[in-house]
């Protein structure tokens, strides 16, 4: 199968690209950046946020090669970032949409990479499970949760109107291998192996928090799952959940990583930040009956590989061991805020 992978210089993207690779399929990524880890497959530097016109062979005036599915992966993903930026919201539905306009103008399908931030937050504390049927979009957390609302929208909505067949994908804290480029993305298990790394104290905004995490060759092996069934129309126009299952809370996560680590980790509470999901633990069933997907690393695994591939890649790279500017280490000082303890009502 030809697979375009947008987003593919990415965490998520680069390995789906390799683990597709090895598969036997072809790969065409689109990213605005580089990929850093890997020229294993062709990629088009291109930034998908612009306001395109029509143009049937690609986006924005660009060729792109005949392709049988598309995978859509860019978006700005930091929470913290859209809730401070909000237009940047505004770019991940643009990126979507013409997105979107390709796929329909070529006739293929698409998988979209939404977020379990779509299910709120306070409300849900009394329940394990999100549900893929119970998301509330009343009840939305942030900007970037917006933008994965709109997304899932414009993807229904092209497949009313237009016939398109989709994969919606919920995915929850992907973590591992290619997760370290600190400087562009900070995401909290490569910031606490760096910071402890450092023997400096980490922060754990919401002591509380309990989250899905869910470590890289899970969520690939189940987006490659799901390109296949639905290119082969066996599994078309569903919403799954991607997850591992289990919830565990940000502190003990620090301390596995200060076990891996043989240190004794520095972590200070505090309360969460504006825009954050503090309980989630996804519900796999349509996972497993429709795609045969089953995970297979827990988190303590899971983090001794994280930790383990850290290690090998600063080895390599010790320049990025240097201290990180003080806004990603303590996000409160910005104009950010702290998240309150009751939920907004919702406009009747």
């Amino acid at each position: 199968m030809r697979v375009l992978v947008t987003g593919s210089s990415g965490q998520i993207g680069t390995n789906l690209a390799l683990r597709l690779l090895r598969d036997g399929h072809h790969v065409f990524g689109v990213d605005k950046r580089l990929n850093t880890w890997t020229d294993d497959f062709r990629y088009l530097l291109q930034d998908l946020s612009g306001h395109y016109p029509s143009f049937p062979g690609g986006i924005g005036g660009v060729e792109y090669p005949e392709v049988d599915l598309v995978v859509h992966l860019a978006a700005h993903a930091k929470v913290h970032q859209l809730v401070r930026q909000p237009h940047r919201a505004l770019e991940n539905a643009i990126m979507t949409f013409n997105v979107l306009e390709f796929c329909r103008q070529q006739g293929v399908p698409i998988v979209f990479s939404s977020s379990r931030e779509v299910y709120g937050d306070v409300h849900r504390f009394a329940e394990e499970e999100a549900k893929e049927t119970s998301a509330d979009f009343a009840y939305t957390e942030s900007t970037y949760s917006a933008s994965k609302i709109a997304g899932e929208a414009l993807i229904y909505s092209y497949a009313r109107c237009y016939g398109l067949n989709y994969l919606v994908f919920r995915f929850s804290n992907v973590y591992g291998r290619f997760d370290n480029d600190l400087a562009r993305m900070v995401r909290v298990i490569p910031l606490f192996i760096h910071t402890m790394q450092r023997d400096e104290p980490i922060t754990v905004f919401g002591p509380e928090k309990t989250l899905d995490f869910t470590y890289i060759d899970d969520c690939v092996d189940g987006i490659t799952r799901g390109v296949e069934a639905l290119g082969e129309g066996r599994v078309v126009n569903e919403t799954i959940n991607l997850a591992y299952g289990q919830g565990n809370t940000l502190v003990r996560v620090a301390e596995l990583i200060g076990a891996e680590l043989g240190t004794d980790p520095k972590i200070t509470l505090a309360p969460s930040l504006l825009g954050e999901v503090t309980h989630y633990v996804a519900d796999l069933t349509k996972a497993r009956e429709l795609l045969g997907y089953e995970p297979r690393v827990p988190v303590d695994e899971g983090i001794a590989r994280a930790v383990g591939w850290f290690r090998e890649h600063r080895a390599a790279h010790p320049e990025d061991a240097s201290a990180l500017p003080a806004d990603t280490l303590f996000p409160q000082d910005l104009d950010v805020g702290w998240k309150t303890a009751a939920p907004v009502q919702p406009a009747s």
